[in-house]
Order: structure tokens, then C-alpha cells, then sequence
């Protein structure tokens, strides 16, 4: 099919974006809820890849692959978090902007720059009219994306376990992976989305390779503003004055997985320029008691197997 308003469909994304943002934003102003948003997001980048897909109308490899990795990430994220928060009720992000138009809107305005951004490698790939065979790049971003999206969705699901069980009520996850990083869900959506880049990367030529900004923008925004940040700050109010907790925050990475008994005992210079342990991540956690030089790793498995019993 002919070119849609541009020939790499930049501006026929950005209108679909946000058009269909637009929409769920008139539907939470009028009927003040919470509980489509993110369902709303993650659905757009399903819909912009089979847009796409569509209207370039090439069933090479390369897209059909890459459109499928999409949309198997977003429809199975969206109706995860949609079901999730039927489940639980009310999004408490969404407290001071519930009666705050100007705040909503301004959410879901970084909502479409975030739809539109991270779909920027699929959206060149559909678009592009280069076909070069099976390269090692394809392969390896393949790799990447089902290991990055395995552990999202192991994570997602032990969370879910456990805070379905009456006894958890109130308590920090610390089972399954997250035992090994403290947000191994955001450690998968960023590592299968760098997937989603390097398999793009066969057919970039020239500018197109400032495509590389979507992985970059969503890593940005998971360590820096919507992600981490946010639910760092939650925990620390919530569980910085527990033993355990503040024994799990000292011993787990906050992103990238490794043993409680090798990130405990790693300088915290190395942990702050290496493994994103960054100082702003602890701004909640009481000062008075704010100690990173740990007791033996025999204590630390004891303590956490004691509060695993409590």
C-alpha cells in the first residue's frame, strides 16, 4: 500500500496515539476512575503495531516477528494489569489527580510521548521497504525479548501469588525473583525492549538509528521518574523501620538480578555507579538507622528466614 503521511508512518502513529489516549482521558475525566489506564497503554502499542503491519502491507519476516513480539507483550501486560486492578480497586498514583484535571491530563499526555517513543523501533521496521535476510542481530533481539519477557511475567505472576495469600497482607515480596533484584519486572520490560531494538537494527540506516532512544527513553523513565523512584519511595514508608525489610533493601539489587549474598557485600560505590543503587532510591529509608555496612551473611539468612516465618 502507498505511503500514509509519511514514509516511515511517524506522523500516522502520533495521530492514532493520540487520538486513542485522548479517548481514555475523556472517559477518566468524566467518570473520575483509574482502572483503564494502563490498559489503555499498553493496548496502543498493540494497536500501532498491527496498524502498521497492516498498512504497509509487507509480510516479511522481519515485521511480522517483531509485530507479534509486540503485541503478545501488550495484550497479555494490559489484561494482567487490567484484571489486577479490578482486583485490588483504586490506583493510589492516581489520588491527586483524580479531581485534578490539569494533572490527569499531563499524565496522559507523557502517556502517548511514552506509547509513540518505545514503539519507534517496531514502527521502522513495518515501515521500512528493506528486506535483508536473517542477520545474528534478529536472532539475538529475539533472545533478548523472551528472556526479558519470561521474567516479567514470572515476576508479575509471584507477586500476585504472593499477595493473594491472607498472611502477606502488609508484606514486601521477597519470593521467586524477587528475591534476587527488587523489581525484576522492570528488569524484564527493559531488558525485552532493548531486544525489540536490536532486532530492529538490521534495517536501520542513517537517522533512523536515533530510534535508539526508545529503549533509552523507557529505562530512563523506569530508574528516574514513573517506575523505581516511586515505588522505592512507597516501600521505605511503608516497611523502613522493619528489620527485615531494611536487611532485603540492604542485600537486593534494586534492578539487576544477583545473589543477597553478593550484592551485600559489594561496596556501595560500586552498587551506585554500577548496579543503579542511586541515593535518591533511599530518600524515605530512616537516616538514623542508615547503615550499608552489613552484618555476616550468616545473619543476613537467618534474619530472612525468620521473617519469612513470622
Amino acid at each position: 500500500m502507498g505511503t500514509v503521511i509519511d514514509s516511515h508512518f511517524l506522523g500516522l502513529t502520533a495521530i492514532v496515539t493520540v487520538g486513542y489516549q485522548f479517548l481514555f482521558f475523556i472517559i477518566t475525566a468524566l467518570l473520575k476512575i483509574d482502572k483503564v489506564t494502563d490498559f489503555a497503554g499498553s493496548t496502543n502499542f498493540v494497536i500501532l503495531a498491527i496498524l502498521t503491519l497492516v498498512v504497509k502491507g509487507s509480510w516479511h519476516f522481519r515485521p511480522v516477528v517483531l509485530s507479534s513480539l509486540v503485541v503478545t507483550w501488550g495484550l497479555r501486560l494490559g489484561l494482567f494489569l487490567l484484571l489486577r486492578i479490578l482486583q485490588w480497586g483504586e490506583d493510589r498514583r492516581f489520588d491527586e489527580m483524580r479531581g485534578n484535571l490539569g494533572k490527569l491530563a499531563v499524565f496522559w499526555i507523557f502517556q502517548a510521548v511514552w506509547v509513540w517513543t518505545v514503539s519507534l523501533p517496531v514502527t521502522l521496521v513495518n515501515a521500512s521497504d528493506r528486506k535483508p535476510p536473517l542477520q545474528p542481530e534478529d536472532i539475538i533481539g529475539w533472545i533478548i525479548w523472551v528472556i526479558g519477557f519470561s521474567i516479567e511475567v514470572i515476576a508479575d505472576q509471584q507477586k500476585l501469588q504472593f499477595k493473594n495469600v491472607a498472611e502477606n497482607r502488609g508484606k514486601w515480596c521477597s519470593v521467586g525473583l524477587w528475591k534476587y533484584t527488587r523489581h525484576p519486572n522492570y528488569f524484564g520490560e527493559i531488558f525485552l525492549w532493548w531486544g525489540i531494538f536490536v532486532a530492529s537494527t538490521p534495517i536501520l540506516d542513517g537517522a533512523e538509528w536515533l530510534v535508539i532512544i526508545a529503549p533509552i527513553f523507557l529505562t530512563f523513565l523506569l530508574l528516574f521518574i514513573s517506575g523505581i523512584p516511586l515505588l522505592e519511595v512507597s516501600s521505605d514508608k511503608k516497611f523502613g523501620n522493619v528489620a527485615g525489610y531494611r536487611i532485603y533493601k540492604k542485600t537486593t539489587s534494586p534492578l539487576i538480578p544477583l545473589p543477597p549474598q553478593v550484592y551485600g557485600n559489594l561496596p556501595l560505590w560500586f552498587k551506585r555507579i554500577f548496579l543503579f543503587e542511586f541515593p535518591f532510591y533511599s530518600r524515605n529509608f530512616p537516616q538514623e538507622e542508615l547503615n550499608w555496612h552489613l552484618p555476616s551473611l550468616q545473619g543476613i539468612e537467618v534474619a530472612r528466614e525468620k521473617e519469612a516465618t513470622d
